[in-house]
């Protein structure tokens, strides 16, 4: 920005008075400076500015140029910032002025040289440097950064690193990445940077020096050419093109690296911060990036809240400062018999404090005598007041109780009381009794397991597109966990942790985690009460070095029936798992590694959901290492579902996931956005019929106007026609001749007239039956594209349902006790209708689960105490849902009673039923659906019982479960 004496030069904004005429007349004539986009009411506004930009006062700020006129300095700021733009390192950009925003220094030297000092012996990836090699320089590129293992000394200190003149790029890269990579490659020097902090600490903590950078020489260095030094040929041919890793500090064979003079310097440093940061002149203020440049580097324009306190904190010590310079003149002052210009303000204060006392003094005294007895009537006036209008407030509060206020319904669901009326009319007064056992709920005779197998069936379900992987239902999920033979293998199981491995490759993960965890703890183990288990920590860990080492590489095709996948779900384990955020993780390695002599449910020691992370079995016979894909289906379900909650919450965390997450956020934005032009659309069209059919009344309502008959117009032609008796006997025989030839013309014209008055009659009728068929077509027209959108719109609802399901899980509701009613069908990557209109069903079922310990204190805390009365009296003593507690209704007919049970007056019934209304046919379709392939597979058996085979027990191949296949895998 051009500034003229020293002061930056404002652009005029628009008068209120223009703004709002440009409301009422946009056609308005007026002035605008197309160099700076003013716009002026009056030419004489218009030429007084102009006058004042071509006046020759003007600097420009960058160069510091002057006698400029402003579009000159305006000319020379922006050549100057293009080209400062283009000189300066672009990787350098974003991370000084990250480093920039909101620091508190006095002067712009003292930051150029704060920054200076952070970066000069930092670089960054592609950035162009200068390196001096055996006497002769050539100009380099930064291909890769590698930061240091253990950037803080604070932890342990950072390993010594032997570099090489070259290096193979091929086979290395990969080595030196799981070496040195401690930090985001992309994003180096991030604690170098911090100036929060000082240069030697964050020199300590994030050394420079021990940065690898990874350089191409690209060619010789131009200055290097003037100074006479020029390499040789053969020189040339040895490093052009070389790449070899290099050191700020010390390096091996290279005595040098820096950057060129001509692209970073202080005096570029100070043009480049002086064109992008800006400061406030309040006291202390910070510097700040202007917005446009912080939008296009990504950087927060908003304060934080704990840079904020540090901002006010160095304000108000700086004004602290100053207060105390300013004591000090003061006490020097009195010490030397001076009166400051302060000292006689505050003495001349102090006067005419004392004369306002005085006068106000004499006035209160005054004031008081009168105010004793003006109090005194006022008291009495009162008391009189207040006796009337407590008595009026008896009267009020006595008429409220004979008379109470009617209830507004939908109320709060625990005020609302079952009622004569409701119960004559034969109100369903107690809730149906759900199921609660093993059958119905799997897994729930372990704490946690059910509610871990429906967590880690509703993710599968939910994100299946981004999986790779189809639907299935809940029961074949249940069977497959439970499946334990090894022949026939189920495909289920390995396609579904397949996939989840897949995944998890793209999940940052600490090469061998699980063995130094589950070393810590056996050494804290040994120490306290010594190693009694039968298998060792140094026997299991050397179980697991042989287990499932390359796993993030083996190849788990579908095509080969996902051979290999157990092992690699060891590798898998190994590398995420710890002993603090996989409990289970000893006990399972120790299933899968080692043979057992009593193998199933009765071989675990604990259970999985609420055990000690290193349980140990007890003593038995030695054990002998077997491989995981012979001991997998010998694990107990609740161990499977363990290992399947652990690697979904892992998953949860990759960027695919986090990809499809946004891509059903924008298409639930563009469905919500469909949706209201759809209802807009809709509403037009049923406004369109009703005027139709409001047009076609009122055309029949008025009657068609008659056609003439001839007898009346005859009588008045007659009527008109008839002579006095006088004349007719004196005209004689040759009148009544011509009297009756003009009266059969007349007749002929009359006749001729009522013929085409009826024709007329009869085309305005047909003119009135076309228009009324075609209303009638436009009628039925609209009112297809009306059924049309209706349509769309459920498709729409459905489609929401799945993407919003995706996103976020949500009960249908709560009854008026809190319980939790959950429908998951319909959801992620399931679907409620297949093809042909077919229902489709992924649980077939409603749950219910009992009141969060939150909503429990709601009920605690009611002032009846007969709430807990009222929950035996309408769920059933064996009906009442405690705190976590899930039950289900799988039947239509409970489903249908559970429904009729529900009372609209209460606000969270009343949005409940409007759910299950909304969503019954899909609910009870896929009940039915349910109750069909049950009762089909409990027949499937024995029907297809072969006579060529066995004779005994049922073909395990063709359960459901056995037949599912993954048509969304790829190889």
């Amino acid at each position: 920005m051009p500034t003229c004496r020293r002061k930056r030069v404002l652009l005029t904004e628009p008068s209120e008075e223009l703004l709002q005429a440009a409301k009422h007349d946009p056609n308005r004539h007026v002035f605008l400076l197309e160099q700076t986009g003013e716009i002026f009411e009056t030419y004489e506004q218009y030429a007084a500015r102009m006058s004042f930009y071509k006046v020759k006062q003007f600097q420009c700020e960058v160069t510091g140029k002057s006698g400029l006129d402003y579009f000159q300095a305006l000319e020379s700021e922006q050549h100057e910032a293009r080209e400062l733009h283009q000189r300066f390192p672009e990787p350098l950009k974003y991370m000084v002025l990250r480093s920039v925003q909101w620091q508190v220094m006095g002067r712009l030297d003292n930051l150029v040289e704060a920054i200076y000092a952070r970066y000069k012996d930092r670089f960054f990836q592609g950035e162009r440097i200068l390196i001096d090699l055996k006497g002769d320089k050539y100009s380099a590129k930064i291909v890769k950064v590698y930061p240091p293992k253990i950037a803080l000394r604070s932890i342990s200190p950072a390993p010594e690193w032997d570099s090489s003149l070259e290096s193979d790029l091929d086979s290395e890269d990969e080595s030196k990445e799981s070496s040195y990579r401690w930090v985001d490659p992309e994003m180096p020097h991030l604690l170098g940077g911090d100036m929060s902090i000082s240069l030697q600490d964050s020199c300590y903590r994030d050394d420079p020096t021990k940065y690898i950078y990874k350089v191409q020489i690209v060619e010789e260095d131009p200055s290097s050419e003037a100074s006479g030094s020029q390499p040789s040929e053969e020189a040339k041919q040895k490093w052009s093109g070389s790449l070899m890793d290099v050191q700020c500090g010390v390096m091996s064979c290279l005595n040098q690296s820096s950057r060129d003079r001509m692209v970073f310097s202080k005096s570029l440093l100070r043009r480049f911060l002086r064109d992008c940061v800006d400061r406030e002149s309040s006291l202390a203020a910070p510097w700040t990036v202007k917005p446009s440049i912080a939008r296009r580097f990504g950087i927060a324009n908003e304060m934080p809240a704990d840079i904020k306190a540090d901002v006010e904190k160095a304000r108000q010590g700086e004004i602290d400062k100053r207060k105390r310079v300013w004591e000090e003149k003061e006490l020097q002052a009195e010490r030397e018999g001076r009166l400051t210009k302060k000292m006689q303000k505050k003495q001349e204060q102090e006067r005419k404090a004392a004369v306002k006392a005085a006068e106000a003094e004499v006035k209160a005294r005054e004031a008081e005598a009168k105010a004793v007895a003006v109090a005194r009537a006022k008291a009495d006036k009162v008391a009189a007041e207040q006796a009337a209008k407590e008595e009026a407030e008896r009267i009020a509060l006595e008429k409220a109780k004979q008379k109470k206020k009617p209830v507004r319904y939908p109320t709060e669901d625990l005020d609302v009381r079952i009622g004569d009326r409701e119960k004559k009319a034969g109100m369903k007064l107690q809730r149906p009794l759900p199921h609660r056992n093993i059958d119905s709920l799997p897994f729930s005779d372990e704490k946690g397991a059910f509610e871990s197998f429906l967590a880690t069936w509703n993710f599968l379900m939910c994100y299946g597109q981004p999986l790779h992987l189809s639907t299935f239902t809940l029961d074949e999920y249940e069977h497959a966990l439970k499946h334990n033979t090894i022949d026939p293998p189920c495909g289920l199981i390995a396609e579904v942790h397949s996939v989840l491995i897949y995944l998890l490759r793209t999940v940052p993960f600490h090469r061998g985690s699980a063995a130094n965890s589950l070393w810590e703890e056996w050494k804290q183990e040994m120490d306290v009460d010594g190693e009694d288990d039968e298998i060792s920590n140094q026997d299991l860990l050397d179980a697991l070095q042989d287990v499932g080492n390359n796993w993030e590489r083996v190849p788990l095709k579908h095509s080969e029936g996902r051979i290999g996948w157990e092992e690699a779900l060891v590798g898998c384990l190994k590398d995420h798992g710890t002993i603090r955020n996989f409990p289970r993780m000893r006990a399972i390695f120790t299933h899968l590694l080692y043979d057992d002599e009593q193998p199933g449910p009765a071989a675990r020691s604990t259970s999985p959901f609420g055990s000690s992370p290193l349980s140990s079995p007890t003593a038995r016979s030695p054990r002998s290492s077997v491989s995981p894909a012979d001991r997998y289906h010998t694990l107990h379900p609740s161990d499977k579902l363990a290992i399947l909650q652990f690697m979904c919450d892992l998953a949860v965390s990759s960027k695919a996931i986090h990809a499809h997450m946004e891509h059903c956020e924008e298409q639930l934005t563009s469905l919500r956005k469909e949706k209201i032009e759809l209802n807009r659309t809709k509403k037009h069209y049923a406004e369109d019929m009703e005027a139709i059919i409001e047009s076609t009344k009122e055309k029949e309502s008025p009657e068609a106007p008659t056609a003439p008959t001839p007898a009346n117009e005859m009588s008045d032609v007659d009527s008109e026609s008839a002579l006095p008796s006088e004349d007719v006997s004196e005209a004689g025989s040759s009148a009544g001749r011509r009297a009756s030839s003009s009266s059969r013309q007349l007749t002929l014209r009359l006749k001729a007239q009522q013929t085409q008055a009826i024709a007329k009659q009869r085309e305005r009728n047909r003119q009135l039956q076309a228009e009324q068929k075609q209303a009638l077509n436009e009628h039925k027209r609209l009112g297809e594209e009306i059924s049309k959108i209706e349509r769309r719109l459920e498709v729409i609802e459905r489609e929401f349902r799945k993407l919003l399901g995706t996103v976020r899980v949500k009960p249908m509701g709560r009854d008026r006790f809190y319980n939790r009613i959950w429908w998951f069908d319909g959801c992620g990557s399931q679907s409620l209708m297949g093809s042909g209109g077919v229902p489709q069903y992924g649980t077939g079922r409603l749950f219910i689960q009992g009141p969060s310990e939150f909503d429990q204190e709601i009920i605690d805390r009611r002032d009846e105490g007969d709430v807990e009365a009222r929950r035996v009296e309408e769920e059933g003593e064996a009906g009442v849902m405690h705190v976590g507690e899930w039950a289900v209704y799988s039947e239509e007919e409970q489903i249908d009673e559970f429904l009729a049970w529900l009372n609209p007056k209460g606000v969270r019934e009343f949005a409940l039923k409007n759910s299950l209304i909304k969503w019954w046919e899909a609910i009870t379709s896929g009940v039915r659906k349910r109750e069909t392939d049950l009762s089909w597979t409990a027949k499937l058996p024995e029907a297809r019982r072969s006579m060529r085979g066995k004779s005994s027990g049922s073909d395990i191949s063709r359960e459901p479960y056995m037949l599912w296949t993954n048509r969304k895998a790829i190889n």
